[in-house]
């Protein structure tokens, strides 16, 4: 199938009036509807929004790629639109973008409308086209070039003739697997020609993978890039150098890639395809919150199956599990033992090791652990839990550059020496260094943490209600983001120092933002699209367990109005615990913990209920019908 078949005449739009993101979104969405490609404009609208809220579609060198697969499309389509001007969308290199082309794709697209569409992804990599449609002076001269570069792109090319030895692999992939996928392998491909390299590329589209790296490839390869912002099947690349960035690089800088795989310029992948973090989302390992967020994330199932099972035990009573209680019971005395004395011990020791292990991979593990479990267990005379999470954060870090400096150190050694490295000599300098560090610096440690839970503690009502507006709208800013992680880190870290306020008001601004939308989609129905409506019904479940980002598509959507409508309810519900005295032993679970809060459960209730409805009430204030735009 030719692309002129999917892009028309009636979808090219040769000067947009548009000079915005969002109006440039609506200008060609409007264009598609008016052509009668579209089933429900709302709805394809949305699937365009939730695509920008992963990563923007404007790609750089005045090309943006908006893209959706939904039902709302009537039949494969394509609209072209150009701004002479310029418009700001946010591209991935800050310049203004000029051409524009969206793409339509139902749910049940055939893989010849894939392939076209993923076709034309990879010609606007080409300068020298790009350069003749911005210069198209009607729409049948944009028919024309793209017809001509399709002919030309069917003729065989002659085979040039590779100079270099290097044998490199890639992987691409995005989230949606139409347009960033074909884009990144075609620029690799294109400059490994130019740079006299030998590459294949295999691409993990929407038509499932193509051109498949064999395991004769794989086991020949000198290093393999994976660019790509969704899963990839990367245990088979175990042993080899593997680059590991988001999709955007791959199109952006495909020469410094191949220039690093060349040099192997990247760590021996060791497989960590059970790993529950993105793995993609690495890009060479550095940076403050990726390093925290590796740490966090793991450290999660350990926070919330031990803080619940103590939680539990406390049903019994709280003393059940002292024997030396008139409340003593057996089970409550083993739940409490699995939950704080096994599952939450653990806690800083696993949040150092996997920050550690994100910075100097698999060779920061054991110093992290090793590290995190002095800052526990290695403090002053009476602190019970030494540093605690602060100590456990310090841990991680210094254990991972410390690992770094180690490695970086015994690069010197005969490559001989190379096997004992990683069982031998990483791991005797590593945990040597960084223990001596930390028994060193853990008692001062020890003291700030002490005085630090000590003073909140110490705060007074106006301090804690205000210290709970601020954590509660913390939760709704740009839920699961870094403001929103930050903010349940800080709880987390106030519950291992027993106080157990913080996390309350936390949990309840963060249930508030799907709450409210559900509530609003049921009372206001004239505000928001049919899919808008069944999503709110969800989200009466996601807000219930917690589940905060269940609010995203929402505030995608309308932000402006969105976002400061929740913001304002999860504020009022974290303020409102903390004026009711609520605590929770409990990092997770919504109304699952709510029988397990410390003061009154049906207060606490009240005060996620009371912040739900009013940002449902200022959501159906703010938001325009529909029918009014």
């Amino acid at each position: 199938m030719n692309i002129t078949e999917l892009l028309k005449k009636d979808t090219i739009i040769l000067q947009l009036k548009a000079t915005t993101k969002s109006s440039v979104i609506d200008e060609l969405v409007d264009k598609l509807a008016d052509a009668g490609r579209l089933n429900d404009k709302e709805a394809f609208k949305q699937g365009i929004l939730n695509r920008e809220s992963q990563s923007t579609t404007g790609i750089g060198d005045g090309i943006a790629i908006p893209h959706a697969k939904s039902e709302a499309v009537k039949q494969p389509s394509i609209v072209f639109g150009r701004s002479t001007e310029g418009v700001d969308y946010e591209a991935l290199d800050g310049q203004p973008s000029h051409l524009f082309f969206m793409i339509a794709a139902p749910e049940g697209a055939n893989q010849t409308h894939l392939d076209a569409l993923s076709r034309l992804s990879g010609f606007l990599m080409d300068s020298n086209f790009r350069d003749k449609i911005e210069n198209a002076t009607n729409e049948d001269e944009v028919i024309s070039i793209i017809n001509q570069k399709e002919k030309e792109e069917s003729e065989p090319e002659e085979e040039d003739t590779i100079a270099d030895t290097s044998n490199l692999l890639a992987v691409t992939g995005c989230p949606t697997g139409i347009a960033h996928t074909y884009m990144a392998a075609d620029k690799l491909k294109e400059t490994a020609r130019e740079m006299g390299v030998n590459i294949k590329v295999e691409t993990n589209g929407s038509g499932g993978v193509k051109n498949r790296l064999t395991p004769e490839e794989i086991e020949k390869a000198d290093a393999i890039i994976i660019a790509a912002d969704t899963k990839i099947e990367t245990d088979r690349f175990k042993g080899k150098h593997v680059i590991q960035v988001p999709v955007a690089k791959g199109i952006h800088e495909p020469k410094n890639l191949i220039e690093r795989a060349i040099k192997k310029d990247a760590p021996v992948f060791q497989g960590d395809d059970s790993s529950d973090q993105e793995a993609n989302d690495k890009e060479e390992r550095t940076g403050f919150y990726k390093h925290l967020m590796n740490g966090v994330s793991n450290m999660l199932p350990f926070v919330v199956g031990g803080g619940i099972l103590i939680a539990i035990s406390f049903l019994f009573g709280i003393n059940s599990a002292d024997p030396d209680s008139e409340q003593y019971n057996r089970f409550a005395e083993m739940l409490n033992t699995i939950g704080g004395g096994n599952a939450f011990f653990l806690m800083v020791p696993v949040l150092a090791g996997f920050i550690a292990s994100s910075i100097a991979d698999r060779p920061g593990f054991a110093p992290g652990m090793t590290a995190g479990l002095i800052a526990i267990t290695s403090g002053v005379a009476g602190a019970d839990g030494g540093s605690g999470f602060l100590g456990g954060l310090i841990a991680g870090f210094l254990a991972g550059y410390i690992t770094l400096l180690v490695k970086k150190a015994l690069e010197v050694l005969p490559a001989m020496f190379d096997g004992l490295k990683t069982v031998l000599l990483y791991p005797v300098f590593s945990i040597g260094i960084t223990g001596l560090i930390m028994l060193l610096i853990n008692p001062p440690l020890t003291t700030l943490y002490t005085g630090l839970s000590n003073w909140l503690e110490g705060l007074g009502d106006a301090n804690l209600l205000l210290l709970g507006l601020i954590l509660g709208g913390m939760m709704a800013i740009d839920m699961g983001g870094p403001i929103n992680k930050a903010a349940y880190t800080f709880g987390i870290a106030m519950l291992d120092a027993d106080n157990f306020s913080f996390i309350a008001a936390i949990m309840a601004g963060g249930m508030v933002p799907p709450l409210a939308t559900a509530f609003a989609t049921t009372f206001f129905k004239n505000k928001f699209t049919k899919q808008e409506r069944d999503a709110g019904k969800s989200n009466y479940a996601l807000g219930a367990f917690f589940i905060t980002e269940g609010a995203i598509p929402f505030a995608a959507a309308d932000p402006g109005r969105v976002i400061p409508s929740i913001v304002v309810g999860s504020a009022i519900a974290g303020g409102l615990t903390m004026l009711f005295d609520i605590g929770l032993r409990a990092p997770h679970g919504g109304v699952v913990v709510a029988g397990l809060v410390d003061g009154n459960p049906l207060l606490y209730l009240v005060a996620i209920l009371i912040g739900s409805i009013i940002s449902a009430i200022l959501l159906g204030f703010l938001k325009k019908d529909l029918e009014k735009g």
